[in-house]
């Protein structure tokens, strides 16, 4: 099995903090959300990953420490890490087929702008599997439109009418890729564009009309991080689920907690200190951070940082800033000082 996973995107609607870290590479709950999709989609296959493919942007921003840091969590998985480029914005159809030589044989498709906890076996009957999510408001959403034998039969963008209630949320599995990369060679031979885009969906439906069968995987939990109030509720559900898992070390052994207190469920990485300060629910804070006379709750918090006298609720702060101020819902990204 491969994991496919695009995640060439700035993150724009993350700003400040994707100024400087790819959005992928944001920590959630002490961990990079693009490394907490991978590990989840590999617990979801039960099976051996072979191989794990980004698909990345410009060097200049998905650097070398990002290529080290993807090449290691595909090897901790027992994978190969593969490395491409996108060398231009041109849709998630365009994105996929940047791997071109990784598209063969069994593989899911990703988008790492997502988190999942799912729990479901893969249909053997499937040529594909489309990860889906019940919603209340399925006119927002691009949704799945199923036969009376529960098969997919066509993609729906943002229905006027009722459709279903089954969001897609950009992870699919392909029991031969290869199938989808011939559709979407089509799509661009063709010039096939939507949006101005060269999309996945295009070459779905081709195969769709080809009458390969497509069913749904529905997962219980689809948590978003596209912006700072939606990553801060991410982090806030991570937190809850990983505390019930009871699997992960939440509070590293080398946290120093003087006069401090500490309301579950938070992530506290390894050497930061606490002192005269009350830390949570729903904190994820880095490593080597020192925080001192603050309340903090509801907040997400990087790596070495120093805040001081704050009183903090709905609050992301980057790396390395220096914070000593009087604010509450603050966004404040890498390297910043407000003293």
């Amino acid at each position: 099995m491969k994991i496919i996973v695009p995640m060439a995107g700035r993150g724009s609607r993350l700003r400040p903090h994707s100024l400087t870290v790819p959005k992928p590479l944001i920590p959630v709950a002490g961990q990079p959300i693009v490394h907490r999709l991978v590990k989840d989609i590999a617990k979801v296959l039960k099976q051996p990953i072979e191989e794990v493919a980004f698909v990345l942007g410009d060097p200049a921003w998905f650097g070398d420490d990002v290529v080290q840091s993807l090449t290691q969590l595909a090897e901790d998985l027992g994978a190969k890490a593969s490395i491409y480029r996108q060398d231009q914005p041109l849709g998630t159809g365009h994105a996929i087929m940047s791997a071109k030589p990784s598209l063969s044989g069994p593989a899911v498709i990703a988008y790492a702008d997502t988190l999942i906890r799912a729990a479901f076996d893969l249909d053997p009957s499937a040529d594909s599997v489309i990860w889906t999510k019940r919603v209340a408001n399925p006119e927002a959403y691009g949704v799945v439109k199923l036969d009376a034998n529960d098969s997919i039969v066509e993609l729906v963008e943002k229905p006027e009418r009722f459709v279903s209630d089954q969001a897609v949320i950009g992870i699919y599995y392909f029991k031969d890729v290869a199938q989808l990369k011939a559709k979407l060679q089509e799509v661009l031979d063709e010039n096939i564009m939507n949006g101005g885009e060269y999309q996945i969906n295009d070459g779905i439906k081709r195969m769709m009309a080809d009458g390969k069968i497509f069913k749904t995987g529905t997962v219980d939990e689809w948590m978003d991080c596209g912006n700072k109030n939606i990553t801060l509720e991410t982090n806030a559900k991570m937190l809850g689920f990983l505390k019930a898992d009871n699997k992960e070390q939440l509070v590293h052994d080398s946290v120093v907690v003087e006069n401090s207190n500490i309301i579950e469920p938070c992530f506290i990485g390894a050497g930061t200190i606490l002192r005269n300060t009350s830390v949570g629910p729903n904190v994820s804070i880095g490593k080597d951070c020192v925080i001192e006379n603050s309340s903090i709750k509801n907040t997400l918090i990087q790596n070495e940082t120093s805040i001081k006298n704050a009183k903090l609720d709905e609050a992301m702060i980057g790396n390395f800033v220096k914070y000593n101020g009087n604010f509450t819902k603050i966004s404040i990204g890498d390297y910043s000082v407000l003293e």
